[in-house]
Order: structure tokens, then C-alpha cells, then sequence
């Protein structure tokens, strides 16, 4: 059996049509959806872009960060932003000693910068460049006055946004047509392996999109399906803080709308390497799963609680809830939805089972095959999630979140309070204290003394823990 996992960036469960989304254009992925079992409470088990692959490409946990160092050549996103650790197998590892065949494709450039190793175990790896900051093009800058035209008014003073998008768009000023973006040529990439490996007797291939990560910079036509008004400044980059006093509600608006159409031209050219595979004959001898990292709080308030970021405190159901769907060979029991609690790292090990590969050594991830043929049979009792030191515990009833010392606690009945606007942890601090106490038990029982030094640089969030 051949196995497909498609990653993709920064995509929230609440902006797909298959979680229940009614104004957002994805027919491809709720195609697929209707061919799987889609999985409607899978959380990452720590936060944001490496720690999630660490966990996705291992089976383990990444969370508590142990042997956490500065790499060179990086910046450090957060504790566990680092490569791969050597005494960890990656799927490809164990699957290419398995004489699968094996490719990684992406443009997610974090995994490739100096001191990374998320190439490990793959026969082909393709690197898509030119994604944000990449080192990927000098020249030609384009004009200030171009710039300032995607930067919201109230912040045209922000030097480190100008520099930012001064970047992007020189890596990207080549750009003519949709086929130069990012998801067509990724996509494109991956059917042309299948096409080049049609000989392959079993394969292991990774689509791992950058996109709907910010910048959101679809063509023009794709942002139209939600914002026709042309009047905005073409707001294309996450603010990383609070809109209140920095975007006007024109703005907001615009921003949302490339986001939403950003996630369309995902979709659009994720199908078209769905029928790739459909086309080549291997989409039904093949098990293909798809898994967002994280989602990106966007100005969707009350739930994004006036937040343009991805952040671990607040934890917002618009970062922290996964896409999450597995088609099986011939899309054996699709249409179904488990509810079930799980993580990133469960999928690992459940593409090893189907594989009938076993690891070296004990991995953290469970195999979810029990749940694709009874998906409302029990899997977890709850979840964690870390970004550095801001914790987040979720079970049947409660969303907990706070630091890993248990300051600023915050805590709902996420069922019925969605949007985690009623915050009950002075009502119930023995719900506090159990849900902490999970943190502690997932990092080994007790929290590292070495924690002391994430206190204060929790990465790209907004968030500062209290003296």
C-alpha cells in the first residue's frame, strides 16, 4: 500500500466547507472529506511550524523541549524549533528501510534553513523556494510606494512590516500568471512525481504546503469571491498583535477576504493532485491523509478574541483546532466523522501501522485505525498543547490554558461556549489544578527546572506572562 500525507500551513478547520464552513469555496477538499473519515478534535500537540512537523515526521512528542538550543542560521519560532533529534526515527527512515519509495516536496523553507534536517529518509526532496523570508532572491526591490499599499494605514511607521514585505515581494517579483504560485507549483510538483514514479511497487510521498500561510497574496480573482469592494489597501500580512487602533474594519475586511481566497487556491490545486493520483491509478491502492499544523487567528471575533496572530495564550479554537482527514485504499469507509481527542502525532503512528511498519522505539502517537472503522469509540481522555511555555489542556468539557506555571488560567466549557468567551477558572480551581497537573504528567511529571528560561519568549505571539 502506497501512503500520501499532504501538510498544509496555517489552514483553520472553520474555513473548510467539510467542517460545516458555508461561504468559503472548498470543493476539492470536501470532495475528499466525503471519501474519509474526517477527524473533528485533532490538536497539535505543540506549537507553531517545526515543532508540528518534529512531531508529524516522528511519532514523539516534542513537548518539554528537551535539549532546546539555538541553531545557527535561525531565528528560534520557539522552544523545540530545531531539527529533527538524531536519536528520533522519522517515518521516512523506517518506511525506506522498508524499501518503500520516498519523496518529500514543499516550499515550508523553515525546514531547509542552515542547521535543519527534515530531509531525512527521503529518496527525492524537492524545496519550492522563495516563501517569505527566504534567501532566495536579491533583486529587483520593489518601490516603497508599493509596499506601503499592502501595509494598513494606521501602521506605515512599522519598519519591521515594510522590511518584511519588502522581501517577500522581491522574492517574488517573477510572478505572471497563478501557475507561478506557490500551491500550483507545489501540486503540480507532486502529480509530477507520480507521473515519474509509476514504476514505484510502494511509496511514501509528502506534500507539505506552506500555503494559506501569510502573506495572503492570491491573485486578485480569488480574493474577489469574498471582497469585491476595491477600495481597501491591500492588507496581505498577519499583524502578529491586535487589530483594535492598528486596522480600520476596511481593512480587517480585506485582510479576511485574501485570507479566504488564499485557502480556495489551495484547494483548487490540492484537487488537481488528488486526480493526479486518480488519473495514474494510485489514489485507490493508496492511504492519503491530510493534516492542517495549526490554523491563524484572523479578526474573526469573538472567538479570535481581536487577534490577528497565532498565539498560545489566548489559545484560539481558530489556532489550535486541526483539519485532519484519512481516505483509505478505494475510499473504504468514507463519510464518516470521529469526535474523538487526538493529536498530530497520532497520524504518524497510525501511517505506520498501515504500513505494517514497526518503529525502533517506542513512540508517543496512537494508531488511529480503531476510530476509521468506529469513529465514536473512546481514543483519549484529553489533549495537551505547548507553545514554549503557554499550555493549553482540552477534554470532553474543559478548554484550560495557561502558563506552564499556571498563571493567567483561563478555562470554558468549550461546548457550550465555542467561541471561549466565559472564563470560569475562578469558579472551579480544582478543574484549574487537574488540568495543569496533565501538562505536567505529559512532560515527564514534573516541569523542567530549564523552563525558567522560556519565561518570557514564547516565540511570534502577543502574549507577556506577568513578573
Amino acid at each position: 500500500m502506497n501512503i500520501v500525507l499532504v501538510i498544509i500551513d496555517s489552514l483553520r478547520q472553520d474555513h473548510v466547507g467539510a467542517y460545516g464552513n458555508g461561504w468559503i469555496h472548498t470543493p476539492h477538499l470536501d470532495a475528499f472529506a466525503r471519501e474519509s473519515t474526517v477527524f473533528t478534535r485533532c490538536y497539535p500537540e505543540s506549537l507553531p511550524t517545526l515543532p508540528v512537523r518534529r512531531a508529524l515526521h516522528t511519532g514523539e512528542r516534542t513537548f518539554p523541549f528537551r535539549g532546546h538550543r539555538r541553531q545557527k542560521g535561525d531565528f528560534v519560532g520557539a522552544p523545540g524549533w530545531g531539527p529533527i533529534p538524531e536519536e528520533q526515527d522519522t517515518l521516512s527512515e523506517l518506511l525506506l528501510e522498508d524499501e518503500y519509495r520516498t519523496a518529500l516536496i514543499t516550499d515550508t523553507y523553515h525546514q531547509f534553513k542552515p542547521s535543519k534536517n527534515f530531509d531525512r529518509g527521503f529518496g527525492e526532496w524537492l524545496w519550492i523556494r522563495g516563501q517569505e523570508l527566504d534567501m532566495y532572491k536579491t533583486g529587483p526591490e520593489p518601490t516603497p510606494e508599493f509596499v506601503e499599499a499592502h501595509i494598513p494605514e494606521a501602521m506605515r511607521d512599522n519598519a519591521r512590516l515594510r522590511s518584511f514585505l519588502t522581501k517577500y515581494f522581491t522574492n517574488n517579483a517573477y510572478r505572471t500568471s497563478e501557475h507561478d504560485y506557490y500551491p500550483a507549483r507545489l501540486f503540480h510538483e507532486a502529480s509530477r512525481w507520480v507521473s515519474d514514479n509509476a514504476d514505484a511497487e510502494k511509496f511514501f510521498l509528502v506534500v507539505d504546503s506552506f500555503d494559506p500561510h501569510e502573506p495572503w497574496d492570491p491573485p486578485a480573482y480569488y480574493r474577489r469571491l469574498y471582497d469585491r469592494d476595491e477600495s481597501a489597501p491591500n492588507i496581505i500580512q498577519s499583524l502578529y498583535d491586535y487589530h483594535h487602533g492598528r486596522m480600520s474594519e476596511r481593512e480587517l475586511t480585506r485582510l479576511q477576504a485574501n485570507y479566504a481566497g488564499e485557502v480556495t487556491m489551495v484547494d483548487r490545486w490540492f484537487g488537481h493532485f488528488v486526480e493526479a493520483l486518480r488519473a495514474a491509478g494510485r489514489l485507490d491502492d493508496s492511504l492519503v491523509a491530510v493534516i492542517s499544523d495549526h490554523g491563524h487567528s484572523i479578526g474573526r471575533d469573538p472567538g479570535d478574541k481581536g487577534l490577528i496572530s497565532k498565539q498560545g495564550h489566548p489559545l484560539t479554537r481558530g489556532v489550535a483546532d486541526l483539519v485532519m482527514m484519512i481516505r483509505r485504499p478505494r475510499g473504504e469507509g468514507g463519510g464518516r466523522r470521529s469526535d474523538a481527542l487526538c493529536y498530530n502525532h497520532d497520524l504518524a503512528a497510525t501511517l505506520l501501522a498501515r504500513a505494517g511498519v514497526k518503529p525502533h522505539r517506542k513512540i508517543d502517537g496512537r494508531d488511529l485505525t480503531p476510530l476509521l472503522a468506529d469513529p465514536g469509540r473512546p481514543f483519549r481522555d484529553y489533549v495537551t498543547v505547548a507553545w514554549g511555555p503557554l499550555v493549553a489542556a482540552v477534554d470532553d468539557e474543559w478548554w484550560y490554558n495557561a502558563t506552564v506555571w499556571g498563571e493567567q488560567q483561563l478555562l470554558y466549557r468549550w461546548a457550550e461556549d465555542p467561541d471561549l468567551e466565559e472564563n470560569l477558572a475562578a469558579d472551579h480551581p480544582e478543574v484549574c489544578e487537574e488540568m495543569l497537573r496533565r501538562v505536567r504528567e505529559d512532560a515527564g511529571g514534573e516541569i523542567p527546572e530549564y523552563f525558567s528560561d522560556f519565561r518570557g519568549a514564547p516565540g511570534c505571539t502577543p502574549y507577556t506572562p506577568e513578573d
